[in-house]
């Protein structure tokens, strides 16, 4: 649920006493000090975070840490001010898709030569596909999300459907299409999958680009300079999207337009992820089934990403900055954030002790396609919130009948334009050297945004994309970031 706040608030933890102090105390010279930036999420999120916080000065009283709370709504806004005027902190924490272009400005510093080895060995895949940019690691989240099919058991066994075990056992097109028409035949409105048509922006991309994928296409091409033109209007794209569109011109989709469709028995499936647990667990208690998604082609995808965090450029100590990740990628630590927000835990020991996601936990499924690698990130691109938005675009148009060939080649047209103008965003030239002087002189040169580019031409008016991002829209209900993680 999306929380208003008028200002960012800041929580500044001295180590020099217990108690929490409200506003900006004058730092002491040569302390050690960390600056760290939040989304303001959901409140048990803020609670934990600043619980972990509390238990992090216990261990190491020396360090004081300022915690400042950003509104999600204008966080990526001023993150670009902050990083205009060299402000940025030492540990920033972003919604997945923007990494990529925060990497790109060169406002993160990559992590591979930070990172312990054990904690690197311990994450789940899908942490580090998310987190990787060009081939280094610039982010790290503390959990991921996940996504599948949520189904009424009593509905399939009336219906005589086969139930699948797992991933490699998923229905395919043919199947799914076909149990679709089985249960419409006893249901009164013929209504009976619920597709969250209701939710808004990023929803769209995250829910059915695994579709897309799974049929051997995808929102772009992968390759260095990949366009869309070819993958995303592609044969198996459009197929993909062809199928989706059957079943809502056949009158199988209901819309959803109070949110409730599944949990008030309207539909016996419902696509969704780990957000829709507590109320489907309370609407139908040991008839909810967690199922894969349909697979459109040989393997069955499926979504990931979430917040992660990133240690800048002017962070004065990467290594206390590690330090504080580190800490807050323990077992213990991992698990109490999933506790609070209900996503999926980001390393293989906090999943093994997961009540919810362990191997006998009512969401295991979630875990294992991750750690399985079932999931696959959105393309990691600093075009990526123009992906989105053109694809967006692109299902709405499908959904109302716009024929799927046309409208996914507009979107292609419109992602490639943006590709051209930027020249595909071309590698910046801001890796930092191994010695502690390369170290600081690099900092210097990328840390207040002035990113060599390794081109002769700098992007279309010389501006990194940023202050044309689109917001990650979203309604009461649906899940409020990129991600689908209800935070």
């Amino acid at each position: 649920m999306l929380l208003a706040f008028s200002v960012a608030t800041t929580l500044t933890l001295a180590g020099c006493g217990p108690e929490v102090e409200r506003g900006n105390a004058a730092p002491v010279a040569d302390e050690l000090r960390l600056e760290i930036w939040a989304h303001a999420g959901r409140e048990e999120e803020r609670r934990t975070l600043e619980a972990q916080i509390d238990r992090f000065r216990a261990e190491r009283s020396e360090v004081r840490i300022d915690l400042t709370w950003i509104p999600e709504g204008s966080y990526n806004g001023q993150v670009q001010a902050a990083a205009l005027a060299g402000r940025l902190p030492d540990l920033l924490e972003f919604d997945g898709p923007y990494l990529y272009s925060y990497a790109w400005q060169g406002h993160l510093r990559p992590l591979d030569d930070l990172l312990p080895e054990a904690i690197h060995e311990d994450l789940l895949p899908s942490i580090l596909a998310q987190g990787r940019y060009r081939d280094h690691l610039y982010g790290l989240g503390t959990f991921d999300s996940g996504l599948g099919l949520w189904a009424n058991r009593a509905r399939l066994e009336a219906a005589n459907a086969r139930i699948p075990r797992g991933p490699d056992d998923a229905w395919d097109a043919a199947e799914f299409s076909d149990l679709l028409e089985r249960l419409a035949q006893d249901d009164p409105d013929g209504q009976v999958l619920d597709l969250k048509l209701n939710y808004t922006g990023e929803w769209f991309s995250y829910a059915f680009s695994p579709l897309l994928q799974s049929a051997g296409g995808d929102l772009v091409d992968w390759e260095p300079e990949g366009v869309a033109s070819g993958t995303l209007d592609g044969p198996e794209s459009v197929a993909a999207m062809t199928a989706v569109q059957s079943w809502i011109r056949q009158g199988r989709v209901d819309p959803n337009l109070d949110d409730a469709a599944f949990a008030r028995g309207r539909v016996p499936l419902a696509w969704g992820g780990h957000w829709n647990y507590p109320g489907y667990r309370a609407a139908l208690g040991e008839d909810l089934l967690l199922l894969p998604l349909p697979r459109m082609g040989e393997t069955m995808v499926t979504g990931q990403g979430s917040w992660q965090w990133g240690i800048t450029r002017r962070a004065r100590d990467p290594e206390l900055a590690m330090d504080f990740l580190a800490f807050l990628l323990r077992p213990e630590e991992v698990l109490a954030m999933s506790e609070a927000n209900g996503g999926v835990p980001a390393t293989r020991t906090a999943v093994r002790r997961s009540e919810a996601y362990g191997p006998e936990g009512p969401l295991h499924l979630f875990a294992h396609q991750l750690e399985e690698s079932y999931a696959r990130p959105r393309p990691r691109t600093p075009a990526y919130p123009v992906i989105s938005a053109a694809f967006d675009r692109a299902f709405q148009d499908i959904r109302h009948g716009t024929d799927p060939a046309e409208a996914l080649s507009q979107a292609a047209r419109r992602i490639d334009r943006e590709l051209r103008e930027n020249h595909h965003y071309p590698e910046i030239a801001c890796e930092l050297g191994d010695t502690h002087k390369a170290k600081r002189d690099q900092h210097r040169s990328c840390a207040g945004g002035q990113v060599g580019v390794v081109s002769r031409d700098a992007p279309v008016g010389g501006q990194p994309l940023g202050k044309g991002f689109s917001t990650f829209d979203r309604r009461e209900g649906s899940p409020p970031t990129s991600d689908g993680h209800a935070g």
